[in-house]
């Protein structure tokens, strides 16, 4: 072994009283009292805070430390150990005047666009020992001035300007997180927010031309479109009142048959109601009629017309004038040759017959 390295061990402090032990006392002693004035005259270089939502990182002597401290108040060896917060929230990055070239050759600008992103704490370390604490500077501005360049070299001014415009923001968080999370993982990108680009005067005065002419066609299509579906109610309305009339004039129709019919059963009913009631007393008189035939058949004897005959005559008051009264009355054969000359029909009927 060299000796050199075995010095330090084989070393012995100076007696005290000696010169060399004088030194080391004073040494040790400014050296104590230098820290005592430090920590008086500047408390910050040995206390220090990590602010709610960072973590601390610490270097000594330009090394980074594999410690990371959590919010609060924390100690470090001062003018020796360095101290930095890093955010491990939400943060949004504006990278601003971004100018590109259109695949046409037109120059365009950027004025601003907006990355949120956060550093996840599990990596902080790996990420600031590869990429230091302005590691957004390498995976957000610089990356952002790549991808919008590539972006615009691929496309034209109507695509990145107006056609595909809305697309930009989506594209430029998926080409950040692709390469974030292959080269630094712990980079999250949450978003991208990008604001319409800058373009030349006289080439933004034919787009608002462009867009004018195009409005008013839209206008024209939409009014076209608001007279055809005006036209379009108007005939369902013409036809729904066709139709509302047409049910109408068939209900009153319909109303008026079933009136007329109702009355045409009245009258049937009426009709053979009445029919009944002739039929019956056409019944009835018949009946009477052929009873009355029947009475009479039995009544109409010999005996009855001969008292009838009397009654008859007898009712027939008159006043003979001479000197012999009329004797028919009580000439039995005058009755006698009345009831001879007298025949019945076939019905019981009694006639006179008459001789000629």
């Amino acid at each position: 072994m060299d000796p050199q390295q075995r010095r330090p061990e084989t070393a012995r402090a100076p007696p005290v009283g000696e010169p060399g032990g004088d030194i080391s006392s004073i040494f040790i002693a400014f050296g104590v009292f230098a820290a005592i004035a430090a920590l008086v005259m500047f408390p910050s270089s040995l206390v220090h805070q990590v602010p709610e939502g960072h973590v601390g990182a610490y270097w000594r002597g330009g090394a980074l430390l594999n410690i990371i401290t959590e919010p609060g108040f924390h100690l470090k060896l001062p003018f020796i150990t360095n101290y930095e917060p890093v955010q491990v929230t939400l943060q949004t990055d504006q990278v601003k005047d971004i100018p590109c070239g259109t695949k046409g050759g037109v120059m365009i600008t950027f004025e601003k666009i907006e990355v949120v992103n956060r550093l996840r704490k599990d990596f902080v370390f790996d990420t600031l020992l590869n990429y230091g604490v302005n590691y957004d500077n390498t995976w957000i501005y610089d990356k952002i001035h790549h991808e919008i360049n590539q972006f615009c070299s691929s496309h034209s001014l109507q695509q990145v300007y107006i056609d595909i415009f809305d697309q930009i923001d989506e594209r430029m968080k998926e080409a950040l997180q692709a390469d974030c999370t292959r080269y630094a993982p712990g980079i999250e990108i949450i978003s991208v927010r990008v604001t319409k680009p800058k373009i030349p005067e006289s080439v933004r005065r034919n787009f608002e031309q462009m867009e004018e002419e195009r409005t008013k066609v839209l206008i024209a299509i939409e009014k076209q479109r608001v007279a055809e579906k005006e036209a379009e109610t108007k005939k369902i309305m013409a036809i729904s009142e066709a139709e509302k009339n047409a049910n109408v004039s068939m209900i009153h129709m319909q109303q008026k048959l079933t009136e007329k019919d109702s009355s045409r059963r009245e009258a049937d009913i009426e009709n053979q109601m009445y029919l009944d009631r002739q039929k019956s007393l056409a019944d009835a008189d018949y009946y009477r009629v052929l009873k009355e035939a029947e009475a009479n058949k039995l009544k109409l004897t010999p005996e009855f017309l001969e008292l009838k005959f009397i009654d008859a005559i007898a009712r027939n008051t008159k006043i003979f004038f001479g000197d012999k009264v009329p004797n028919m009355v009580l000439d039995q054969r005058l009755l006698g040759n009345f009831l001879n000359h007298s025949t019945k029909d076939k019905d019981g009927n009694l006639e006179m017959s008459t001789d000629t």
